[in-house]
């Protein structure tokens, strides 16, 4: 339990109200805090753990990259409230002005990574979207699969360069990428602040124990992954592990196909899924689902599913 007293006593040094009014504004790591703040890395690294100890930040570590975000929104809310009251009749900070703008030399540096990432794989990423339908009439599809009920809290797993979060993050009550990629991860959040959806979270985890609690989403994609997966019903488990009763699982991958190539190439497990594999798996994971549709024009033919969390299946497990 954190006393009010030790609160105020973490927030003293001026230079830890500047690390949570960026961190206010996007996820960051040490060494770009650092860039931002103008100070060494070692003293940044202090800061932050005062701050860590108070709750008001948390830390994810991301390959070789450790992240930093604030604290649960009920801890750091009334502080911003206090804050932003306090700006309105004196004024911005002065330091605060001067590190937006150096903020934004830190967005551009991201951008320049994202670029030269995005420009060592465009080739085989626009290779393989030659092979099925434009990705435009995909993406329709999946609007249409999810209708006009409420995305709620969404989940999207394997979120590469963020794409679902991009199109259906907007309309969610919160939005959660999960990757096992660091670089993707990277890719995302440029993709994403550049899409004005800047505070969508994002985390590194694996497709088959994703560090959510159970019925945390309403909303589960797995869009273009589970050809990855070496274990596809242990990834829709854990997907449907996620959803609270009523949420929903859609799932878009390749139909079966003979493109063999792509094992060696672009690293697929599976060539494909049938419809009653895919079905098979969904349903023993609590998950009854449907064949939304089939989207051919192409050598390979996407396929949509859906499924629903049933109330009953819950109690059932519980």
């Amino acid at each position: 339990m954190f006393k009010t007293p030790e609160l105020f006593r973490s927030l003293a040094d001026p230079t830890r109200l500047r690390i949570l009014g960026l961190l206010r504004a996007m996820e960051l790591s040490v060494g770009e805090l650092a860039q931002v703040l103008g100070q060494s890395q070692p003293r940044v690294s202090r800061h932050v753990k005062i701050l860590i100890d108070a709750g008001l930040a948390e830390r994810r570590k991301e390959g070789s990259w450790v992240f930093l975000s604030l604290g649960p929104s009920e801890r750091v809310d009334p502080l911003f409230a206090l804050l932003d009251s306090w700006n309105a009749l004196d004024g911005e900070d002065p330091w605060a002005v001067a590190d937006k703008a150096r903020l934004e030399a830190v967005k551009a540096d991201r951008a320049t990574a994202a670029e030269r990432y995005f420009a060592q794989h465009a080739a085989d990423w626009d290779e393989l979207r030659s092979l099925h339908i434009a990705e435009s009439e995909v993406e329709a599809a999946i609007a249409r699969a999810l209708g006009e009920r409420p995305v709620g809290r969404l989940v999207d797993i394997g979120t590469g360069t963020g794409r679902m979060i991009e199109l259906f993050g907007p309309a969610a009550n919160s939005a959660l990428g999960i990757d096992r990629s660091p670089e993707m991860l990277r890719l995302a959040r440029v993709k994403l602040t550049e899409a004005g959806i800047p505070m969508t979270e994002l985390r590194q985890g694996d497709m088959y124990a994703i560090p959510l609690p159970s019925q945390s989403a309403d909303t589960v994609i797995i869009h273009q992954v589970l050809h990855y997966a070496q274990q596809p019903a242990a990834a829709i488990a854990e997907a449907a592990r996620l959803l609270a009763p009523g949420g929903r699982l859609l799932i878009i991958d390749f139909a079966p196909h003979e493109r063999e190539e792509l094992r060696s190439r672009d690293a697929h497990i599976r060539l494909g899924f049938t419809d009653d594999s895919v079905l098979k798996w969904m349903d023993a994971a609590g998950v009854p689902g449907r064949v939304v549709e089939h989207l051919g024009g192409g050598e390979l033919t996407v396929t949509i599913w859906s499924g629903e969390r049933s109330d009953a299946r819950l109690k059932v497990v519980a």
